[in-house]
């Protein structure tokens, strides 16, 4: 299920993923859902789920398109226009793709790679990751972690904060970050990302404020101030650089931010990188002030080289190609395991027979020994047609095969379905970079 920068303005991105963490837990009480992982951050919304069989993928859709409609607010029918279902290796190539930068509004960004392992664990502690999902989120990261490696996207090691400091440092009067003084706003993942890149790019005086009560510890971590609520008025005043990472509800408004610079005549750049907007969009008109958003990132998100981007899809639709052929191979293995019970039941019941009327004898041994190796034997081709027709995603006429000739009844494996997908036509340190970047607690 997506819901990304790509198809829609951020603000409907940020509307739809209204109680996001909550969607796949009420989702999953429907007997349709077999499972689901929720990936939400600054620029999507996307719903993995998995259906017990293929005729329920519609009942699973409807379930979710429910679930983001009473959250969101947004009617059920515009929900379901602007998602749509990807289902069987659409799934892992689109996963795989996210997962390494692939998707993003900065190509190659490394901080998706962290959400998407945080989906995972956040379902399995919510206890709505299906083992195949599990195997899908796992795979993608493995895949996310060869791009990084083996072409030039790693190397790079550009984000949705590097871009938006090169953005504000091209907007500046004085481009030079060791003199300037900023103020954060928030303490989640981007925030922690931004005091390491101002580290270093030489900004050393950065004063934190949050409402959540955590701007003291975290700014001791990293080098910075906190600032209390009364303070803040007058870091603002002396500030060179705002950066929003908080997520807030109430945003701070043009007027008063005009207010608090009346007396201050050096310019400002704002950075808002939160989803719903740490700045009104209207202090971009105040005098002296430049305004950068994650729209502004997208817009000046450098276009990588032609050939990492090859190499990197190259690596993304093997790594989906495989995981798919796994995938339809396992499906078989329910065929499999219930060919072979049926016809060593069969087996089982003539040597009883045998024993029966020969008892323990050599001759009977020898009949044993015969008959096992003869039903081995016939048990090799069907064997081997069940993994290949499950390769090629034919498993259903197996299944329908069995039953037609032996009367075994087995059940469809369940289906792994990108629930209402696309086409709308740093551990601690090291992942606070990489985490959900906003830090939905703040309030103002």
């Amino acid at each position: 299920m997506v819901a990304t920068h790509a198809d829609l303005n951020l603000e409907t991105v940020a509307l739809l993923s209204n109680g996001a963490a909550t969607v796949a837990s009420s989702a999953s009480k429907s007997p349709a859902v077999a499972g689901a992982v929720v990936l939400s951050t600054c620029n999507r919304f996307e719903i993995y789920a998995e259906a017990p069989a293929p005729e329920d993928l519609e009942a699973a859709r409807s379930a979710f398109v429910a679930e983001i409609s009473q959250r969101s607010g947004v009617p059920g029918s515009t929900v379901s226009d602007i998602f749509r279902t990807k289902d069987g290796a659409d799934v892992a190539r689109h996963l795989f793709a996210v997962s390494s930068g692939l998707d993003s509004a900065v190509v190659g960004e490394r901080e998706i790679a962290g959400q998407v392992r945080r989906a995972l664990i956040s379902a399995q502690e919510e206890g709505t990751a299906s083992p195949t999902l599990v195997r899908l989120f796992q795979a993608a990261s493995r895949t996310a972690k060869d791009v990084g490696t083996q072409t030039a996207l790693g190397s790079r090691g550009l984000s949705i904060v590097s871009v938006a400091l090169d953005l504000a440092a091209d907007l500046a009067d004085e481009p030079d970050w060791t003199a300037k003084r900023a103020v954060l706003f928030g303490t989640g993942a981007y925030a922690g990302a931004t005091m390491a890149l101002l580290r270093e790019r030489g900004c050393t005086h950065v004063e934190v404020y949050s409402s959540s009560g955590r701007a003291e510890e975290f700014a001791a971590a990293r080098g910075g101030l906190a600032v209390t609520p009364e303070q803040l008025p007058e870091a603002i005043a002396q500030a060179d650089v705002l950066i929003g990472c908080s997520g807030s509800t109430t945003p701070m408004e043009a007027v008063e931010l005009a207010a608090i610079r009346s007396e201050s005549p050096q310019q400002l750049i704002v950075i808002d990188l939160a989803l719903t907007h740490d700045f009104d969009p209207a202090v971009g008109s105040l005098e002296n002030v430049e305004l950068v958003t994650l729209e502004s990132v997208r817009l000046a998100a450098p276009q990588e080289q032609a050939e990492a981007l090859t190499e990197a899809s190259r690596i993304v639709d093997a790594a989906a190609q495989d995981f798919e052929s796994q995938r339809q191979a396992r499906q078989a293995d329910a065929a499999i395991v219930a060919l072979r019970r049926h016809t060593m039941a069969v087996l089982d019941a003539e040597i009883d027979k045998v024993r029966a009327r020969h008892g323990c004898t050599a001759a009977a041994e020898e009949v044993e020994f015969a008959m096992r190796r003869m039903v081995k034997q016939l048990l090799h081709t069907p064997t081997v047609r069940a993994r290949e027709l499950a390769a090629q995603g034919r498993e259903a006429e197996y299944l329908a095969a069995l039953d037609t000739l032996y009367g075994i009844s087995v059940e469809l494996p369940s289906v792994v379905a990108e629930s209402l997908g696309e086409d709308h036509d740093a551990q601690k340190a090291a992942e606070s970079a990489e985490d959900c970047p906003v830090d939905h607690t703040q309030a103002g």
